[in-house]
């Protein structure tokens, strides 16, 4: 294995694990199965936007999950998206 997969392998595990671990339990159950259902197969651009959104307040991004405060053009991203969808369809099993 190369340094750079190991680098995104590493990334993967840091988001699976802060995904889970966020401090409000609605936000880490929607993050935390949203990543266990796709981390694996994200982008290394897509890697990089899910580490902006771990970083940001848990009510915040619950805010914008919830539709119930518009999401800043900087995180309103495909990804987002994504995992404001995959929240929505009530399918922690992502398919």
């Amino acid at each position: 294995m190369d340094s750079a997969t190991e680098a995104m392998d590493m990334r993967r595990r840091r988001i699976l694990y802060r995904a889970w671990h966020r401090g409000m339990r609605e936000m880490d159950l929607i993050m935390g199965r949203f990543a266990d259902a796709h981390v694996a197969g994200l982008s290394e651009q897509e890697i990089t936007e899910f580490e902006k959104l771990i970083e940001l307040p848990d009510q915040d991004l619950f805010s914008w999950i919830a539709g119930s405060v518009p999401v800043p053009p900087d995180y309103d991203t495909p990804l987002f998206h994504r995992m404001r969808d995959f929240h929505a369809s009530g399918n922690p099993s992502g398919s």
